[in-house]
């Protein structure tokens, strides 16, 4: 049964996320999905990889989303000379103290924008995987917190792009979702050019909720139910992709458990206390499909993990599981339907 405190818990919950929805979607235009996104992968306590080709708003989309927080953020812009110790630190000898002195990198921060991810070598992507999955970094045997909460927010260009190198499988998995903006329609990049034509709308933006705002909004989602139905069903889900015949890697168990966080945050956002299988099902492509890859002979017939997860999504049969409307004055989230891709992969 629902108690007064987890009601008002939710309540806060959407009108705090209401706020930091409004105020990014003032920068990004027409992309309320991709925006809805982002927020979900925030309060579920992910990391979020955004894909596409150049000047579309992905730098824009990350930046807007740490402006609405007010909270500590730094920029990593990554290039092929980039050092692992730029990101995480160096320990730098002090010759009036007559010791090793930390002198802390650019990881420190609660929002990391990572531009261009792709561009620096795999040695330095690889700095990123211990504060990614352990929110520490370990420095000549001294380990360092990262402060909370913690966030990256990497962009990149797609693979066939010049001057860019794969991210490592283990570097993808730790992403918890992955979001294609897309090209805007017609009456949104109309729309862009009024607003974003003299100035950059970033300069007049100014965050609606503070790091603690977020921290107990994050304690929040922790809450949300997840039954065992639902639970099963996103099990199910990616097991089909281990086993699937055009996969040549499939989901890992931290897929599993990134998919079950999304949903909880997805549902809080609708403001249910409740995971539903659509949360599951929404979610699926942009939690999965990055870390997915396919056999030769899928590539050859230019088959996509986005179109392979579509067909899982699909198959494995749904639980039949209760459904409540979304709490007043937040948008309804768009379930009920397996994700559409197109030129966007969001939800």
């Amino acid at each position: 049964m629902t108690t007064y405190d987890e009601r008002a818990n939710l309540s806060e919950l959407s009108a705090t996320a209401g706020e930091v929805l409004r105020c990014v979607e003032s920068v990004i235009e027409g992309k309320p999905e991709v925006v809805r996104l982002s927020l979900t992968v925030l309060l579920a306590e992910g990391h979020l990889l955004i894909e596409d080709v150049p000047g579309v708003g992905k730098t824009m989309l990350a930046k807007a989303l740490a402006a609405s927080v007010d909270c500590s953020v730094r920029r990593i812009q990554f290039t092929p000379d980039l050092l692992p110790s730029d990101i995480t630190g160096v320990s730098v000898y002090d010759q009036q103290r007559k010791d090793f002195e930390f002198k802390p990198g650019a990881v420190f921060a609660q929002v990391v924008i990572g531009d261009e991810i792709n561009r620096a070598s795999p040695k330095t992507q690889s700095a990123l995987l211990e504060s990614m999955e352990e929110r520490q970094v370990t420095i000549d045997g001294q380990t360092y917190e990262l402060p909370d909460p913690f966030m990256v927010v990497a962009t990149q260009n797609p693979v066939e792009m010049e001057g860019t190198y794969p991210l490592p499988e283990a570097q993808r998995d730790r992403f918890m979702a992955r979001v294609s903006i897309g090209y805007p329609s017609p009456a949104a990049e109309l729309e862009m050019l009024d607003v974003h034509g003299s100035t950059s709308p970033l300069q007049d933006l100014r965050p609606v909720a503070h790091a603690h705002d977020v921290v107990k909004l994050i304690e929040t989602v922790r809450g949300v139910h997840v039954s065992d139905a639902v639970r099963r069903y996103a099990v199910e889900l990616v097991a089909a992709t281990r086993a699937h015949p055009e996969l040549r890697l499939g989901a890992s168990p931290r897929a599993t458990l990134h998919l079950v966080r999304a949903a909880k945050a997805a549902a809080a956002l609708a403001g249910r206390e409740f995971a539903l299988p659509d949360d599951i099902q929404t979610l699926a492509a942009p939690v999965l499909a990055h870390r997915l890859l396919p056999t030769a002979q899928a590539q050859l017939n230019r088959r996509t993990a986005e179109q392979v997860v579509t067909e899982i999504v699909q198959r494995v049969p749904v639980p039949a599981v209760g459904r409540t409307p979304a709490a007043p004055g937040m948008p309804p989230a768009p379930y009920g339907q397996p994700p559409q891709h197109g030129g966007t992969r969001g939800y």
